[in-house]
């Protein structure tokens, strides 16, 4: 478990401590204090197609810094103060013999966004993509759903603040298109679908927001809120319900905190009655977390709503399923089974395997699919320090591999 520092000036510094099984590692980070402001930014454009910029140098689309490189833009997701978290992770070895030092930033976002993607990519459909935020977070989610799916996306829509800096993140997203010849690693190309952004000082912000979440397919939360970004009704009474969609909240990370309403996660965790309304979407009857404790005491959205350990289920234990799958099909003397090679079992809901002795299991394997698939999936994460010491040994590895950092001999 984590440990808090609580400083004077109102930031927080958290140290995560993680073992795995190529060795240890510490994270420390500092988050800033998000801001209390809901106003409406005075900006010109609120709402708008990127579509009509250019990713050209013109002087006018790049008076406020916005840069034509393939860093992600500086993160004011709800604040002028930037709440990207800053620090350090430590990596060693089994023996504890340093091993590498990494900037926290990037890989804060990055890893955050590869748990996020694990059951993203298991969707069946992402058509419409919908993002609030614009900073590191909402950069690293929207860049590898696009390398993930990005054929299948068909719309990606932004919600934040400013509309500069969603343009901004759009110019830096899809500039990774273009070759850096000063580069070591080559740049992957990625499907470019139809932006929008919407800011709030659009007159119609209200339309425009409900519209966006009712036809999200996928909707990822990546801004550090203290208030929900969106209204539970537009998901939660029946107009909302009739489709099935994938959301990602990160963002918070205190039980003050929150992006997605109370009203919303004490829906999806509700008892089932063994059958749901046919215009419904299926609801699992859990949340997703990265850590049942961590979330318990630290996730916003699951304390408001009250929900307890019974109600959450942790993304691990859907990995995990895959052992489990495959002694069930040792036992059935080999019979095969549509395997995930990242974990879960995901066969076509459509396709029933036999069933012995009146066995419940398929049944509930199918219900866990379909859901998994086509259902109300909500994913909470408040970051574990594991995934830090896995991802930075792997991004260490493949430096090396590279050439890539500084190498102190001796240390």
């Amino acid at each position: 478990m984590r440990t808090a520092l609580k400083r004077n000036d109102g930031q927080t510094t958290l140290f995560m401590p993680a073992s795995s099984n190529d060795g240890l590692g510490v994270k420390i980070v500092t988050l800033a204090v998000p801001s209390e402001g809901k106003g409406k930014d005075s900006v010109s454009e609120s709402t708008t197609s990127i579509d009509s910029l250019s990713l050209s140098s013109s002087t006018d689309q790049q008076s406020s810094s916005a840069s034509l490189t393939d860093a992600p833009p500086e993160s004011i997701a709800s604040s002028s103060r930037s709440t990207t978290p800053k620090g350090s992770i430590t990596l060693l070895d089994k023996n504890g013999a340093p091993r590498a030092f990494i900037n926290a930033e990037e890989i804060t976002a990055f890893r955050t966004a590869l748990a996020s993607t694990i059951l993203f990519k298991k969707r069946k459909d992402v058509h419409e993509l919908l993002v609030f935020g614009a900073g590191k977070q909402a950069y690293w989610h929207i860049r590898l759903a696009l390398l993930l799916r990005g054929e299948e996306i068909h719309h990606l829509n932004i919600v934040n603040r400013s509309f500069e800096t969603g343009a901004s993140l759009i110019r830096s997203l899809f500039s990774v298109n273009t070759e850096d010849p000063l580069s070591p690693l080559p740049t992957v190309p990625i499907p470019r679908p139809k932006v929008s952004i919407i800011t709030p000082a659009h007159g119609e912000y209200d339309r425009l927001l409900k519209s966006a979440v009712r036809g999200a397919s996928a909707i990822f939360c990546t801004t550090p809120s203290l208030t929900p970004l969106f209204p539970a009704s537009h998901l939660t009474n029946t107009d909302g319900r009739k489709k099935g969609r994938y959301i990602a909240a990160i963002g918070s990370y205190k039980p003050h905190m929150i992006e997605i309403h109370p009203d919303i996660i004490r829906q999806a965790v509700a008892p089932h009655h063994g059958h749901h309304f046919h215009k419904h979407a299926q609801e699992g009857g859990a949340i997703v977390v990265d850590s049942v404790t961590a979330c318990l005491k630290e996730a916003g959205e699951l304390i408001q709503a009250k929900v307890g350990g019974r109600e959450v289920v942790e993304l691990g234990e859907l990995v995990m399923l895959k052992r489990d799958a495959e002694r069930r099909r040792k036992e059935r003397n080999g019979e095969d089974t549509d395997l995930d090679s990242s974990g879960v079992e995901l066969g076509d809901p459509k396709k029933t395997r036999k069933s012995q002795d009146g066995d419940k299991e398929d049944e509930a394997h199918k219900s866990l699919v379909a859901w998994l698939h086509k259902g109300n999936v909500i994913f909470k994460s408040v970051g574990l320090g594991l995934m830090d010491v896995v991802v930075g040994g792997d991004l260490v590895t493949r430096a090396n591999e590279k050439g890539i950092g500084t190498m102190i001999p001796n240390f």
